[in-house]
């Protein structure tokens, strides 16, 4: 029996570690953080546990398929084994009041229908803690901390909090009106979304035993154990840069303040105007930028990468092991931690190998 359960399925968890250790304090040792999976030898693969899987199907096969994927997986370099008990990405205003909706075309995508019509009736928004999909999805946090028995870590949901959370329960193009219109309403609305998310969090780091076993914020990145999660608001595209350090940076930074190590979804071109401020931000360690369909990979947008460690803030990038590789050319070491997969375990172990020669 390992000494700590993760080792299970991570057995050099101790090395990879230490990399992150050195990465939160801004060093690095013979190479940066490298997440990188791949099938392993002679095992097979489950399919992958889709969000309708997770909110409709039978807990004990969820959370059984979720483990037979980390004992079939390679985790290598800094990934950690870890699976995702997220329903989708409105689910924080579903657990507020919001409906969830399903297309019969998808069952890995869903979204909320809009339930404000009126700001006022609505306050105070709050986690409605008798609801059924939150009542479950404590259940498979639950559950899950059960089985994995620290084997595998627990992520946190999907995060659309802040002003994510209101774009979602309001309908984005009447908040874009209500910015405008009665910013006062919006202040209100926003303490309450920071009260929900000091409610939320709390919770499922319980549920979850995610402060005994260890965080992780994805599948594959950044592992902790003190705390780890991905933030976001991708509502900020709609934003002016004076509309989102008002509302939505303090919300952010008091959301990072208990999560600690940050990953911050940055989503889309159009949200650059920000950038100024997530640079100036306290608590998001790491910026992840997504260009959106048509604007290429992270390998296209290194300037802006170069630019962002110049800044201060470390930088999440994924793409092939090719285009991982051509980043690491360029990109400073210690800044950078790199998320991709393989066809196989040695090609894994040769990209790690590769790191360590090019550092």
């Amino acid at each position: 029996m390992p000494e700590n359960p993760l080792q299970t399925f991570k057995p050099d968890l101790a090395e990879a570690e230490h990399r992150w250790q050195a990465f939160y304090a801004g060093d690095v040792l013979d190479r940066p953080p490298v997440c990188v999976t791949a099938p392993r030898p002679g095992c097979h693969l489950p399919a992958p546990v889709t969000y309708h899987d997770k909110a409709f199907g039978a807990i004990e096969e969820v959370i059984g398929r979720g483990l037979a994927r980390a004992a079939a997986t390679f985790w290598g370099g800094e990934a950690t084994p870890s699976f995702y008990p997220s329903f989708g990405p409105d689910e924080i205003a579903v657990f507020c009041g919001a409906q969830l909706h399903w297309s019969p075309d998808s069952q890995d995508t869903n979204w909320s229908l809009p339930c404000i019509e009126d700001w006022e009736q609505a306050f105070p928004l709050h986690l409605h803690l008798d609801h059924p999909l939150w009542q479950r999805q404590q259940a498979i946090y639950r559950r899950a901390a059960e089985v994995f028995a620290g084997r595998v870590l627990l992520v946190a949901p999907d995060l659309h909090t802040n002003m994510d959370l209101l774009s979602a329960l309001r309908g984005p193009q009447r908040l874009c009106l209500d910015l405008l219109d009665h910013p006062a309403l919006i202040d209100q609305a926003m303490a309450d979304a920071r009260a929900v998310f000091r409610q939320l969090w709390p919770a499922l780091v319980s549920a979850g035993r995610m402060d005994e076993h260890g965080y992780c914020t994805e599948s594959h990145a950044l592992y902790s154990r003190q705390g780890s999660a991905t933030l976001q608001c991708d509502f900020s595209i709609m934003m002016s840069p004076a509309m989102f350090r008002r509302w939505v940076l303090p919300a952010l930074e008091e959301e990072a303040e208990l999560v600690r190590h940050v990953v911050y979804h940055w989503d889309g071109p159009g949200a650059l105007v920000h950038q100024a401020d997530l640079l100036a931000s306290r608590g998001l360690h790491s910026l992840s930028f997504v260009p959106g369909d048509g604007h290429g990979d992270p390998v296209d947008h290194l300037e802006l990468l170069k630019t962002l460690q110049a800044g201060g803030k470390a930088v999440h990038v994924w793409g092939t092991p090719e285009q991982c590789q051509r980043m690491h050319l360029e990109l400073r070491p210690n800044k950078v931690f790199y998320c991709t997969s393989t066809a196989t375990q040695s090609d894994a172990e040769a990209l790690l190998e590769w790191f360590v020669k090019h550092t």
